[in-house]
């Protein structure tokens, strides 16, 4: 292991991750030492880690090689792997930018949930901004069938079963503080529904096409923000409200409040979704390669 090992820190509305550059894949990265990285007293802290390879250089990664040159290897907060991170991509995206890499405009992104198509733009006159927001192409939602019920205390909600290469389970409530703490995953039944856990966002109406969150994410406990939730509760409210771009050809938006920002997801006629938000480094420094290595050990 390499006694110098950089990182930065960075956060898409909130939801904040340590980023560690890593082009050839050589950084040990287990999930002891993930959780130890994330750990908000005696860590950097975060709710998740971004591992930067070259798509070339990882396993998971070497088929998309062709068509993504960075492979965003995401691990939550608890060292577990995760298979997609919208927030997480966006600040992917602006680490590479930073890291010059690539510049304005579009890119592909490789991820455990399939290659992601990102926009960078650039900063709008007068906006008080030296960065642009971040548009991220987050693929199709799948719905599959059945009903699922989550519960908090003696309160239970059905939920509308959403994938968008995670899994996430919506449930519409009057009192966003209904919700709870969040520190512990909601239950929820049947089990079979979510046999590996399940992201769980409880939502409120704030106005026509404008809804507010909260989540707790698997592996992370309740996160600031969380742009696939976003993505679920906006497929979710659209087909509540009777809306299916799929049927209508016309595409539709909802602008979703999450306690650290906002959000604005458009789902198209063809299925694909776009989540447009801010992304932001705020620090980078080095890792003590002999604490980490201790870490794991």
């Amino acid at each position: 292991m390499s006694t110098r090992i950089a990182f930065l820190k960075g956060h898409g509305t909130e939801n904040d991750f340590v980023i560690i550059p890593d082009p050839e894949n050589a950084v040990d990265l287990p999930p002891a030492a993930v959780a130890a990285l994330c750990d908000r007293r005696a860590g950097i802290g975060g709710d998740g880690l971004l591992h930067v390879v070259r798509s070339a250089a990882h396993p998971e990664a070497k088929a998309m090689a062709a068509e993504a040159e960075w492979f965003m290897d995401y691990r939550n907060g608890d060292g577990s792997i995760a298979e997609m991170c919208g927030n997480g991509v966006r600040v992917f995206a602006r680490y590479l930018q930073r890291a010059g890499h690539v510049t304005e405009g579009d890119l592909a992104v490789a991820t455990r949930g399939g290659v992601k198509t990102v926009h960078i733009a650039k900063s709008a006159p007068g906006s008080g901004s030296a960065e642009g927001d971040v548009t991220v192409g987050m693929g199709k939602a799948r719905l599959p069938e059945g009903d699922v019920t989550v519960s908090v205390g003696e309160r239970s909600w059905p939920a509308r079963n959403v994938n968008m290469g995670n899994p996430h389970a919506v449930a519409f409530v009057d009192d966003l503080a209904h919700a709870g703490s969040l520190f512990s995953p909601p239950p929820f039944s049947p089990a079979s529904a979510y046999p590996d856990g399940v992201n769980v966002e409880f939502v409120v109406d704030r106005s026509p096409g404008h809804v507010a969150l909260r989540v707790h994410e698997r592996g992370a406990g309740e996160t600031r923000s969380c742009g696939t939730g976003a993505c679920a509760v906006a497929v979710a409210a659209a087909r509540r409200d009777g809306a299916d771009p799929a049927v209508t050809g016309t595409p539709v938006t909802y602008t979703v409040d999450v306690p650290g920002g906002t959000l604005v997801i458009t789902e198209h006629p063809d299925g694909e979704i776009e989540m447009t938000g801010p992304a932001v480094i705020v620090a980078e420094g080095e890792i003590d390669a002999d604490w980490l290595e201790a870490t794991a050990s």
